[in-house]
């Protein structure tokens, strides 16, 4: 089984999928986007990208592409708890007030906002493609006078001394991840009590009252939506979908609330019926 992942080695995204397939070979890739179009050109059989942080909220170059151009479903869900640490290369052991620069992803910038400006205010923040990369370019880049956030598992990979851990201003920091692929996936459901279909709705015109519409098909159903969200459709100004996230304990009456929003005049793009893992200890 060939598996692809957001790189590089060592990254939150190498961690969970690390995590889910024990023994698949894994291959890193640069973007989610590229990621998420060589599973759509059948290079693998799976692939794993973040899609939603519980600080910084949904990664968008994934949800987009998914809706836009996505045509593999979800198959998987992995949850797994985000631990961000500040590191140095050991040449800066003792001269930690000379250093300038903090470099990291803006996702963990952001996740680390309250610590760094309690903590190291003066030091311009420079954004990476990755955590790992942060890592790596530190590693590579001894001389320079920087710091980097990323993982653990990155710190032990460039051999970069951890100053200071868990640094993330909400300790209860987690990231989705989506598994992505043709084949179904049950070998982790009994471990599963999250069971969740996404969905896309554009209406066919843009008045009021459509979102009571969508919402009034699922709520008179008793059916719990565990997240809803707007997002440009990309057209013009002022045209959004809905991204929605149902909680499912009954998929027939889901299916008639879809029915029923199609006849109301929506539209709907499925991204994948799938169980979650529950947070990992990892």
């Amino acid at each position: 089984m060939r598996v692809g992942y957001l790189g590089p080695k060592s990254s939150f995204t190498y961690k969970a999928t690390k995590n889910f397939f024990k023994e698949a070979e894994l291959s890193p890739l640069p973007t989610i986007v590229s990621t998420l179009k060589a599973i759509e050109m059948n290079q693998f059989d799976y692939c794993v990208i973040p899609i939603e942080n519980s600080v910084e909220g949904t990664i968008h170059p994934a949800l987009d592409f998914l809706y836009h151009q996505g045509n593999v479903p979800v198959q998987a869900e992995v949850i797994l708890p985000i631990s961000q640490n500040l590191m140095i290369h050991p040449n800066w052991i003792g001269k930690i007030n000379q250093l300038k620069i903090v470099k990291s992803h803006p996702q963990a910038l952001a996740q680390t906002q309250q610590f760094l400006e309690e903590n190291y205010s003066s030091l311009k923040q420079e954004i990476t493609d990755s955590t790992t990369q942060a890592a790596k370019w530190l590693s590579d880049n001894k001389d320079e006078p920087a710091m980097a956030i990323a993982s653990k598992e990155a710190a032990k990979e460039y051999q970069l001394e951890i100053i200071q851990s868990d640094i993330q201003d909400m300790k209860t920091n987690q990231t989705r991840f989506w598994v992505i692929g043709r084949k179904k996936i049950d070998w982790y459901k009994e471990k599963s009590t999250i069971f969740r279909q996404t969905i896309g709705v554009k209406m066919e015109q843009n008045q009021a009252g459509n979102l009571h519409k969508i919402l009034s098909a699922f709520s008179w159903r008793g059916i719990d939506l565990t997240k809803i969200e707007s997002r440009p459709l990309k057209t013009r100004l002022g045209d959004y979908f809905f991204l929605i996230d149902i909680k499912v304990e009954n998929l027939m009456l889901v299916e008639m609330a879809l029915q029923e929003i199609t006849e109301l005049g929506g539209e709907i793009k499925d991204f994948g019926t799938y169980y979650a893992h529950q947070p990992i200890n990892c």
